[in-house]
């Protein structure tokens, strides 16, 4: 069964690991952000200890986030092959995206504020079918550009035949 999420016949590249220190920056933000308003509003109309309650909880979410975030960053990885681009992800629920160059339209590349701070860009495939882009986020910068200009020039050269 795993031969049909992770091909054995192609060398894959596994994304940052800062991808799994920035998911988990901002689900700390949020969280935070959560149990402040609720430790304020459930002190100040039900009392204290539920407000206490709403930190305690958040604190528990925010340790299964951290857990399962370590393992979904360490699922990202992709493969270059001589026709097409693989990329696979997933813990629970596996997705390989098989993308031929030959029908790719454009490859963005984009980096939020958060994204930059952190060194990771994420490049985006699109085809004509919305259900077969891709895409990986947490790539260096460079390796970015690089793949971007690879897949760009792959997409074009293989899409004169069609």
């Amino acid at each position: 069964m795993n031969d049909l999420f992770a091909p054995s016949d192609v060398s894959w590249t596994p994304v940052s690991k800062n991808l799994a220190a920035l998911r988990r920056l901002n689900v700390g933000i949020v969280l935070g952000l959560l149990a402040i308003a609720g430790l304020v509003v459930l002190g100040l109309t039900v009392g204290w200890l539920y407000g206490v309650l709403a930190v305690v909880l958040a604190a528990a979410v925010f340790g299964w986030a951290w857990v399962l975030i370590g393992r979904n960053q360490r699922s990202w990885k992709y493969a270059e092959r001589e026709d097409e681009l693989l990329v696979s992800h997933g813990v629970m629920f596996r997705e390989l995206v098989v993308v031929p160059y030959g029908r790719m339209q454009f490859v963005d590349v984009a980096a939020g504020p958060l994204e930059r701070a952190f060194g990771m860009a994420t490049v985006e495939l699109h085809t004509a079918t919305p259900a077969t882009d891709a895409k990986i986020p947490g790539l260096h910068p460079d390796e970015a550009a690089r793949l971007r200009d690879r897949l760009s020039a792959l997409g074009q050269a293989q899409a004169w035949g069609l």
